[in-house]
């Protein structure tokens, strides 16, 4: 079984040199790195990551994160697809256990990532000094010791990493391009996962580390894309996703919305102050 991983940019050239560079560093290589550039022009200076590298270009506004996806696969030659985030670092052994896990059974795979505070990634990877810097995401569970753990909620998945053979993406249609911007593509493809069947594991060994970057809390950067695929979220499969962020829209009185309801009412869009007011402190790890 040959591993792509696959990956997508827009600005974060650092991060991604950092992404090139644990590749590199792999215990069990990929066959390859597909970046999906979702802007004009690939980052110069790029590292040699150990593997062949192939380039896709995804135009679109807003973010086009579905449908980079969706061309990157399309792209990719390995029986495995590793999808991880542009911000992430991938430990030595991340591409092989996904590719041990996958080898035995079939399902879509999540691996643990912690959270780096600013600071934390020197100009060489010291991964001894990531796992003890490094933060686990408090809404996570904890991951197995060893091999896989059978996870029932389709809803753990995320975007920062997570593999899945090519045959079973294909099966799913990959990720609905309806969805543009920020937010809801991946928790529809979760609910298709679910609909379909295909089982979800925790895997040991493939961890990654979040690089950090700024947050806001709420996220008003994304305000109008959270309500639109927030929307045709719920068109699709008659409940609300991204509600935590809804009920902080509408606890902020940006909205009126609640779980009960059938559509979103606007009363006013944030500010650039108030967005500018939602930025939080370099120490902030999570959104």
């Amino acid at each position: 079984m040959q591993a792509s991983v696959l990956t997508l940019v827009r600005g974060r050239g650092a991060h991604l040199r950092n992404l090139m560079k644990s590749l590199a560093a792999q215990g069990e290589r990929p066959a390859e790195l597909v970046i999906a550039w979702m802007q004009e022009a690939a980052e110069p200076d790029l590292p040699d990551p150990g593997c062949p590298v192939r380039h896709v270009f995804v135009p679109g506004e807003p973010m086009p994160l579905a449908a980079a996806r969706n061309r990157a696969a399309e792209a990719a030659g390995g029986d495995l697809l590793v999808f991880l985030d542009v911000d992430c670092i991938a430990s030595p052994s991340l591409v092989g256990s996904y590719r041990e896990a996958a080898l035995g059974r079939e399902g879509l795979f999540l691996g643990e990532v912690l959270y780096l505070p600013a600071g934390a990634v020197g100009p060489h990877l010291d991964f001894t000094a990531l796992d003890a810097a490094g933060r686990a995401h408090p809404s996570k569970p904890p991951i197995p010791q060893a091999g896989v753990r059978r996870e029932r909620q389709a809803g753990e998945l995320w975007g920062l990493s997570f593999a899945l053979t090519a045959r079973a993406w294909g099966a799913l249609g990959g990720m609905d391009e309806a969805f543009t911007g920020y937010g809801g593509e991946e928790t529809d493809f979760a609910a298709r996962v679910a609909s379909a069947g295909l089982p979800l594991f925790w895997t040991a060994g493939a961890r990654a580390y979040h690089q950090h970057h700024p947050v806001h809390v709420p996220p008003l950067h994304h305000f109008d894309h959270i309500l639109r695929n927030a929307a045709l979220f719920r068109e699709r499969h008659g409940r609300w996703c991204m509600d935590y962020w809804l009920g902080q829209f509408a606890r902020a009185g940006f909205i009126e919305w609640s779980e009960r309801e059938e559509a979103i009412r606007l009363k006013r869009r944030p500010g650039p102050a108030e967005i500018a007011a939602a930025l939080q402190p370099g120490e902030t790890l999570f959104s």
